[in-house]
C-alpha cells in the first residue's frame, strides 16, 4: 500500500486525487501509526485541495450530481 507521503506526491505529481487514493488515504490516516513527514504531506494536500490545486473525483461525482438534480 505504501505511505501517506507515496500517495501525496502522486496526487500532487498528476493533479488528480482518485476515489481510490483517497479511500487509502483515509484507511491509513486511521490504521498507521505515521511519522511527522507523512503529516507534513497531507497537509499540503489538504493545502493543494484548498487552492484548486487538485481534482478531486469525489467532488466532480457530486457536483455532476447536483447538476442532474437541477434539471
Amino acid at each position: 500500500m505504501g505511505c501517506i507521503r507515496e500517495i501525496v506526491h502522486q496526487v500532487l505529481t498528476s493533479g488528480y486525487l482518485s476515489i481510490e487514493a483517497e479511500n487509502q488515504l483515509r484507511q491509513m490516516l486511521q490504521t498507521t501509526h505515521y511519522g511527522l513527514e507523512d503529516m507534513e504531506a497531507f497537509i499540503n494536500l489538504q493545502i493543494a485541495a484548498l487552492e484548486g490545486d487538485i481534482h478531486q473525483e469525489s467532488r466532480e461525482i457530486i457536483q455532476k450530481m447536483r447538476n442532474c438534480n437541477l434539471k
